[in-house]
């Protein structure tokens, strides 16, 4: 029996890596689409090259989410992005209404915690055949959410040089750690982009080092407590020890919720025959005439992009 694919697109993720990647762009009534003109070429590639059975989308939404409300100084550092790039959204979630493809977001959540949700949910739904999930994101958070049955389709450089990471690719990547093992990672060496703490003075290396030989985050600190680190450097003991609440409270930080309470159903998000005009219509409204020339006739899901 052939299994069926699920595309759940990393809304914000691929409106940030759009608007930086392409030079101001403007509508003929003077909205600036550059981010959504370079969404939609990556929403398109995706769907040509992995021909999935159901598509939702994802989004952020203002206000804090609960890490904000856990630590305050939660992505504290990141630089706000012009307003041109949220004004952007909005009609993004106009395509993809016209593509007839749903969109979840959760107040309170970041997108990659309902992407999460999705994820594991449609594997919950049980339903016959199995479903392969394939997260479309412009950047690598997601990669800890890849197993047999989910997979990572995103950028390498600019808009059209993708990859698919799976299992082995995660792997190769890291230096041998699996993907369930990249939150622990992240909990040792933080996250400057998320302002996540980890430990002082623990780097990639290190952390890599010390996750590979004793697996996660919570045998590590048992190996410790029960001196069973004959071979560890005294000063990286000395540093583990020292920040053992800070390395946990970063896990819990870097953790992706996995339950976010969402009313998806697999089987309302069938990718559906779509009206060419509909869409054709909206394109010639953002001015995308160039994208207009690579729909194929007929469905507009099939054929070259």
């Amino acid at each position: 029996m052939d299994t069926k694919k699920l595309v759940v697109i990393d809304g914000n993720a691929l409106v940030h890596r759009a608007f930086h990647a392409l030079p101001p762009m403007m509508s003929e009534d003077g909205r600036p689409v550059n981010a959504v003109y370079g969404f939609l070429l990556v929403f398109l590639k995706a769907i040509n090259d992995i021909q999935p059975d159901h598509i939702v989308s994802t989004f952020d939404l203002p206000g804090p989410t609960f890490r904000k409300e856990m630590y305050k100084e939660y992505k504290a550092k990141r630089v706000k992005a012009p307003q041109e790039l949220y004004d952007q959204i909005p009609i993004i979630k106009e395509v993809l209404e016209v593509f007839e493809v749903p969109v979840f977001e959760k107040p309170g959540f970041e997108a990659d915690d309902v992407i999460g949700t999705i994820a594991r949910m449609s594997a919950r739904q049980q339903i016959s055949p199995k479903v392969e999930v394939f997260i479309v994101t412009g950047d690598l958070d997601a990669l800890r959410l890849v197993d047999d049955n989910v997979r990572v389709y995103t950028l390498r450089k600019g808009l059209k040089d993708t990859i698919i990471y799976d299992v082995d690719l995660v792997k190769e990547r890291y230096n041998g750690l699996s993907p369930e093992q990249l939150t622990d990672y992240r909990a040792l060496r933080g996250d400057p982009s998320d302002n996540i703490p980890g430990v002082n003075g623990i780097g990639e290396k290190t952390a890599i080092e010390l996750l590979k030989e004793f697996n996660t985050l919570e045998d590590l600190y048992s190996a410790i407590k029960e001196l069973r680190t004959p071979l560890m450097k005294d000063r990286i003991r000395n540093l583990l020890a020292q920040s053992e609440e800070q390395a946990f409270f970063s896990k819990t930080l870097a953790e992706i919720n996995t339950e976010v309470e969402i009313d998806f159903n697999l089987k309302d998000c069938k990718k559906v025959a779509l009206d060419r005009k509909k869409i054709i219509a909206k394109f010639k409204e953002l001015g995308f005439y160039s994208l207009i020339k690579r729909l194929p006739e007929g469905d507009v899901w099939l054929g070259e992009f």
